[in-house]
């Protein structure tokens, strides 16, 4: 199969292409970009110019095989494999042995040059084509952040959601048209913002500084359960550090949370790393917009909530690395339906505090194994004038890893009578 070229553009134009992307450019019998990229072409690139039509995703397929045959060039902004359509290309099913890519600086590199800023100690969230709540994540004090813009209007958002987050104070540069003749930076202080919209060419920088009230975030599972909203149904902070410590988030892994509730749990594997992904599954309404609220504030918007009840529920969805039931344990199937989905190496956590799910959890140990373990917490609480324990319910926490063979992490055993069958 032919190559297709994939050549990366910076502010600059036909000037900043080396000579081996301008060859590309020159001898291409069609060129794919967006308008203003297309536009930066000179007369002497003779090649049919098509625009990206939108939604772009869906055309990607069609477009490569109609032009492949004539040399077909895409054009990128900077560096093609940054966020770029370079990854575009091979999610949409572009062998990568077919693409040649031809990178210009990132916008990330030229703002990191011009800000004197170290790349590899810079914070990097793109809010194009995402929910700008993904910005969320990223915010600590003393950080510094770039933010790849979506638009001319993207400044004020930004600036909007940091003074809404406690980021008031912090100092914002927008650098336009980064390495081209118009490059221009202007500044401010996100809760002071008034600037109007410039050009639609721009990256954030952003030095985090957060008023004394501000609510405070971790990267470790555990977050205060004040920072979830709530109707109780909440898997509480050590419980939930327990549970997502026996679930074992990685990067580019996939989390069922069948009965979301909060959405506590899928929440905070997202957290743990930005190649994560997770399912809450909840058949109550209210509670499955309330996840959507509690992932967007705490900076997972990325979080897909199916509202339904389960097994049901399960029905059609990817098949995770990890399932975590919260709730409805006794429901007809449930177990079985989670449990046929692991693959191998699959892991299975579940939860509860009534003796029914204790029971129905300790079968369930005994046929397949794992871990079956009781955890109590007590908190110090006012006792007249002296100080007591508050104990919580305890919880029972069984998790397993599914083997090879559909078996748990040990041999299976038999099951007295009176036991599951």
């Amino acid at each position: 199969m032919s190559a297709i070229t994939v050549v990366g553009v910076g502010a600059d134009g036909w000037p900043g292409l080396s000579a081996a992307a301008r060859e590309a450019l020159v001898g291409a019998g069609a060129v794919l970009g967006g308008p203003r990229q297309l536009a930066l072409l000179p007369a002497e690139v003779t090649a049919e110019r098509v625009a990206w039509p939108s939604p772009l995703r869906a055309a990607v397929p069609g477009l490569v095989e109609r032009f492949a045959g004539r040399g077909l060039a895409v054009l990128a902004s900077g560096d093609p494999m940054h966020y770029g359509i370079g990854r575009t290309l091979l999610e949409c099913g572009v062998p990568a042995e077919r693409l040649r890519v031809l990178p210009h600086p990132s916008s990330v590199s030229l703002a990191c040059a011009r800000l004197g800023w170290p790349v590899e100690e810079t914070e990097v969230v793109t809010l194009v084509g995402r929910a700008p709540e993904a910005l969320h994540a990223a915010l600590y004090p003393g950080r510094r952040v770039l933010v790849l813009s979506a638009d001319a209007a993207t400044p004020a958002l930004v600036a909007r959601l940091l003074t809404e987050r406690g980021y008031g104070p912090s100092r914002v540069r927008v650098l336009e048209q980064l390495g081209g003749p118009a490059e221009a930076v202007r500044e401010g202080v996100a809760q002071d913002w008034s600037a109007s919209a410039g050009d639609p060419l721009n990256v954030l920088a952003v030095e985090c500084a957060a008023v004394a009230d501000a609510p405070r975030q971790q990267l470790v599972p555990g977050l205060r359960d004040e920072l979830f909203e709530s109707d109780g149904q909440l898997t509480k902070r050590h419980i939930r550090a327990a549970t997502l410590a026996a679930l074992g988030p990685a990067p580019g892994e996939l989390l069922w949370d069948v009965g979301g509730g909060s959405g506590s749990i899928g929440v905070e594997w997202l957290r743990a790393h930005r190649g994560c992904r997770a399912v809450s599954v909840e058949r109550d309404p209210v509670r499955a917009a309330r996840i959507v609220r509690n992932a967007a504030a705490l900076g997972v918007p990325r979080l897909r909530v199916v509202e339904g009840a389960a097994p049901g529920a399960l029905a059609g969805l990817e098949r995770p690395d990890a399932v975590f039931v919260g709730g409805g344990l006794t429901v007809p199937g449930l177990l079985e339906a989670c449990w046929a989905a692991l693959g191998p190496g699959g892991r299975l956590v579940a939860n509860t505090v009534t003796l029914e799910s204790e029971a129905l959890l300790t079968q369930w140990y005994r046929r397949y194994g794992g871990e079956l373990v009781k955890l109590s917490v007590a908190h110090a609480v006012p006792v007249g004038g002296f100080t007591g324990w508050r104990q919580a319910m305890p919880v029972t926490q069984w998790s397993v890893v599914k083997g090879a063979g559909g078996s748990g992490a040990v041999e299976s055993v038999d099951v007295p009578a009176g036991g599951a069958k």
